[in-house]
């Protein structure tokens, strides 16, 4: 961010879907998140997903919860650049195992997206490791697309490290 600018990010309100509700998380959704990414199929893609490391993540990065049905899913990841010169926002996410394929991901993202664009942002990017396919082909399908391999992205339990892939989608691509 530009030293000499004023701009700060813009506090998160709810949003709402035709089937979910992404509402601004607070300390008090930790318990539930970190179960969520304690999931096996959820796990194996993030770091750290004790209580104790959701807790930090939820106090130093805005993030949105996902509602479906009244029930915690998963969460939204915000790191939005409110510099006027570098107006973009990346993101990271997790949903339960349970509503995995059944689109939910991707209509997270689109309505985050949609109400970014409205705040002013042009650039949207996400960054899944390499081997996630499944993730990698749902970013596509709301029109992210490939920008390059980040090499050794991501420091794994064991200390080995994998690769993520970098995944753009500019305002005027998304529909």
């Amino acid at each position: 961010m530009d030293p000499n600018s004023s701009a700060q990010p813009q506090p998160l309100t709810p949003l709402q879907s035709e089937r979910l509700l992404l509402r601004p998380a607070t300390a008090e959704d930790a318990p539930a998140l970190a179960v969520i990414l304690a999931e096996p199929e959820v796990a194996r893609w993030w770091g750290d997903t004790s209580i104790d490391s959701v807790r930090e993540e939820l106090a130093t990065q805005p993030a949105f919860v996902i509602v479906i049905d009244d029930e915690t899913a998963g969460w939204l990841q915000i790191n939005e650049e409110p510099d006027p010169e570098y107006p973009s926002v990346a993101f990271d996410i997790a949903l339960t195992t349970k509503r995995q394929g059944s689109g939910y991901g991707p209509e997270a993202l689109r309505t985050a997206i949609a109400h970014f664009i409205d705040r002013g942002h042009h650039r949207f990017t996400i960054d899944p490791a390499t081997g996630n396919e499944r993730a990698i082909r749902s970013y596509e399908g709301v029109g992210f697309k490939p920008v390059g391999v980040m090499r050794d992205y991501q420091r794994l339990a064991d200390g080995s490290y994998r690769d993520g892939l970098l995944m753009d989608l500019l305002a005027g691509e998304f529909s």
